[in-house]
């Protein structure tokens, strides 16, 4: 047997946070050597940051990269360390592993696929590597090779596959198995997708079995840059194996995962394969180091796996730890002090006050009361906070605010979850301002407003007047006002500007009504795993959902407004992520909602083009939101559409024609 013990590392990285990126990887460096490691794979571009944008065209940025290179080189005397970083190199950027062995640079391993699709946009900044290719950098006055390397380090061969690397059909993985590669290590900045932890099993499990080595997977963890939530996960397997699995949304800066794994019997494996067939010139892309790995003795190492994460309700549970931590992350790196929420009693504005208290207890429940509060040091008021329910009494401040077309149901509920999660509840009457506001219109245009006439301008008078108070609310205790809108809203644009979406944060703008309706039903009856159920949510699960804008007489609802929610969702998934035409969607939805009456379908599903069409400037505008599946509308990151079109004139008149026939 030849046993060596490798690690992979999670870290809790910010862009351009040089001190904080460091001690993090200098921290995970001493773990990896307290677990008796000796090699350790961390994430793709740890020491700048993935999200660094366009700071990757500063020279400073690179620059400043080897700078930090450089301090962490004498700290891995002992081990074998690969670290990410930017290098520009004949006036091209490459995004880069460098191989650190014993103390000594090895090289830098330039990565061959670029992510340019959805949130991620590499190619903008990096040029990809080509096969094969070996070139030499100087830095500091040093030459290093630099290109498609593998490294033989004490007669351990290993090689990357850098994030992207691995998801691409012709995987550099292949290769390396023909030139006799030990271990792969993957440094990766893989952001959360509800389901998207059981694809990266798949491929590293797959890799170490299809080329029969041991395979390292290491990853960003938390919201690193504001947008995107990375969950972690490190897994180690060899030879379709799975040895360890970290934990996922850890609140913790970095986590170690480590495992034994045995060269001798994945090399035996090759050579009992009868496809495999080996490179028998060695090629002048491979780097030679030393490093001396210790005798380690066997050991039986099970892996741990959170009960959550074999949860019958896994898409709730991995949308509550993504959101809390991610809520978590923003408030401290932004250095802000605590939330305020405009509570209104309904389901998207009780989900989002929830999921802040949330970030509270599961951070307490993982860190400690004391390791917990030492992550908001910028902030000194808190720190007395007892418990969990003071820390949330200190976070948290719910503010309904009530004109004369509200009701004491959603009063009541709204106070409800307010004093069950701990928070400060403030009440606010903003009916005067409503109508003062209607008043001096009616004055200037020398004529009564009424709701026959001018329905959607006092709706809205009523949204915008709540902003300017909560704002103050959330200016005077230093808070980040959070918005509240739901991805089926943003859709269709059924919401206020500078109204219900006033906010610095909107957290739930990348999930529809209908799961968050569904998510809150679970929090009444079952809960996250180790935090229990919450009843006291019921009054608000009990509502139909309202912006309670109108009269009370009008018995105003969201889905007479709109259309059902659940069909709502279903013509979005097909016209917006599916990229279907209006009859297509029809008919789709015409089979999953067979109950409707054609015609009214058919309605629904213009309505929705129509509204989808005119409202683009409003989804440019919402505030960031966190990106949590693959059906995102943000404009910025994910679902790209033009202010102004046709509004699918031709398209809408072919499915009227066609519900005409089938008539």
């Amino acid at each position: 047997m030849h046993l060596i013990r490798v690690a992979a590392a999670v870290l809790n990285q910010t862009p351009l946070a040089w001190d904080s990126n460091l001690a993090h990887i200098l921290a995970a460096i001493e773990e990896a050597r307290r677990q008796e490691a000796s090699i350790l794979c961390l994430p793709e571009l740890c020491i700048t940051g993935y999200g660094c944008e366009d700071a990757f065209h500063a020279a400073g940025t690179w620059q400043t990269a080897c700078r930090v290179l450089d301090e962490i080189v004498p700290h891995t005397r002992g081990l074998v360390v690969s670290v990410g970083l930017p290098l520009l190199f004949n006036n091209a950027q490459y995004n880069t592993a460098c191989l650190i062995a014993d103390g000594h640079i090895l090289g830098f391993t330039a990565k061959r696929f670029l992510a340019g699709d959805g949130i991620h946009y590499e190619p903008r900044w990096f040029k990809p590597w080509p096969a094969g290719r070996r070139a030499e950098i100087t830095l500091s006055g040093r030459t290093f090779p630099l290109g498609d390397l593998h490294y033989q380090v004490s007669g351990v061969k290993i090689g990357f596959e850098i994030c992207e690397d691995a998801w691409v059909a012709n995987r550099p993985g292949g290769e390396l198995a023909t030139l006799g590669a030990d271990i792969i290590l993957n440094p990766s900045a893989s952001h959360f997708a509800f389901g998207k932890i059981d694809v990266r099993r798949r491929f590293v499990l797959e890799g170490s079995r299809a080329f029969n080595l041991s395979y390292v997977y290491a990853n960003l963890l938390g919201n690193e840059a504001g947008r995107i939530i990375y969950d972690g996960g490190a897994l180690v397997a060899s030879a379709g194996t799975l040895l360890a699995a970290g934990p996922r949304f850890s609140f913790a800066d970095y986590h170690v995962t480590t495992a034994t794994i045995d060269i001798d019997a994945t090399r035996m494996t090759q050579a009992r394969t009868g496809s495999f067939r080996p490179d028998y010139e060695e090629p002048a892309n491979c780097v030679s180091g030393t490093c001396d790995f210790p005798t380690i003795d066997p050991r039986d190492e099970p892996i741990a796996q959170a009960a959550w994460e074999t949860s019958p309700w896994i898409k709730q549970e991995e949308f509550t730890r993504a959101i809390a931590l991610a809520l978590f992350d923003y408030e401290r790196k932004s250095r802000s002090r605590g939330f305020v929420v405009s509570l209104s009693g309904g389901a998207d504005s009780a989900a989002v006050s929830a999921l802040v208290a949330m970030g509270v207890r599961l951070g307490v429940q993982e860190l400690g009361r004391e390791r917990f509060l030492q992550k908001l040091t910028y902030w000194p008021e808190i720190q007395t906070a007892a418990d969990e329910r003071a820390i949330i009494g200190q976070k948290l401040t719910c503010v309904y605010q009530s004109t004369r077309n509200s009701g004491d149901v959603t009063r009541q509920a709204a106070r409800a979850v307010a004093t069950s999660l701990g928070a400060v509840f403030v009440e606010l009457d903003v009916d005067p301002l409503v109508q003062g506001y209607v008043g001096r219109v009616e004055q200037a245009l020398g004529r009564s407003l009424s709701w026959r006439s001018d329905d959607l301008a006092l709706q809205n008078i009523q949204a915008r007047a709540r902003a300017p108070s909560v704002w103050l609310l959330a200016n005077l205790r230093g808070a980040l006002l959070l918005a509240t809108s739901n991805r089926s809203e943003a859709a269709v644009g059924y919401a206020t500007m500078d109204g219900d979406t006033a906010g610095g944060l909107s957290p739930i703008a990348g999930i529809d009504k209908a799961f968050i309706r569904g998510w809150l039903r679970w929090l009444e009856e079952h809960g996250p795993s180790g935090l229990g159920p919450w009843p006291e949510v019921a009054a608000v699960n009990a509502q139909a959902p309202t912006a309670e804008l109108r009269p009370q007489a009008a018995h105003q609802t969201d889905e007479a407004d709109l259309m059902p929610y659940e069909l709502l969702d279903a013509i979005e998934r097909a016209a917006i992520r599916d990229k279907r035409a209006p009859l297509e969607v029809y008919k789709l939805v015409r089979l999953q909602f067979a109950h409707y009456e054609p015609r009214q379908t058919a309605a629904w599903v213009e309505r929705f083009f129509r509204l989808w069409s005119r409202n683009q400037w409003k989804r440019e505008r919402y505030a960031p939101s966190f990106h949590v599946d693959d059906e995102n509308l943000d404009p910025k990151t994910w679902c790209r559409w033009p202010i102004l079109s046709g509004s699918f004139e031709r398209e809408l008149a072919d499915l009227r024609a066609y519900v005409d026939r089938e008539a």
